[in-house]
């Protein structure tokens, strides 16, 4: 990621109609979006979507943003909005297989692809904000600090909310006989 006075100069620039400084942005915030997006989405295609989608919003609604806030903040939250839309979009029928990249034997690529599928679905029947924060910690590896700040929330809070999604995920887990209590 890159630093606040760095967004803030991109942000700036970008409002000055400098189109190269929000490719700068686009490129330092393009995959973990992305990795969020897979994971609340649970499909490829539709991921890479919904976060060019982000973009252009974010880059049309430019004018909006409140340079106090970090943008970082600003267009993960867009990315979270267009994915739950495109979830309360989707049929049920639409449910898709989880894939999980593996250089292991195949009986193990396929033991890995089925947790992979099972804690995939699981994050579906997490509450956004529960699933948000799995996500950060867990996929996009960010440490309590970094989640407080995207999140715009005390640290404190984060970790009380991190705890207990991990218990709901635990819970939903348990219940789809993939883990054992």
């Amino acid at each position: 990621m890159i630093t606040d006075d760095e967004e803030a100069a991109l942000v700036a620039r970008t409002l000055q109609g400098d189109s190269r400084a929000f490719a700068s942005l686009v490129d330092a915030y393009q995959r973990v979006l992305f990795n969020v997006a897979l994971r609340m989405v649970n499909n490829f295609h539709d991921a890479q979507d919904l976060v060019q989608t982000s973009f252009v919003k974010a880059y049309e609604k430019l004018d909006t943003y409140d340079p106090k806030r970090k943008f970082f903040s600003w267009i993960y939250r867009i990315a979270v909005n267009e994915c739950l839309n495109h979830l309360s979009r989707r049929r049920p029928a639409d449910d898709l297989v989880w894939s999980a990249a593996s250089e292991r034997s195949p009986d193990e690529a396929l033991d890995q692809e089925q947790v992979g599928t099972m804690i995939g679905f699981a994050l579906l029947d997490l509450s956004p904000d529960n699933r948000g924060v799995i996500i950060l910690r867990h996929f996009i590896h960010l440490s309590h600090r970094e989640m407080a700040r995207v999140l715009e929330l005390p640290e404190k809070t984060v970790k009380s909310r991190l705890h207990t999604a991990r218990k709901l995920l635990g819970n939903v887990l348990i219940k789809q006989g993939a883990w054992r209590a």
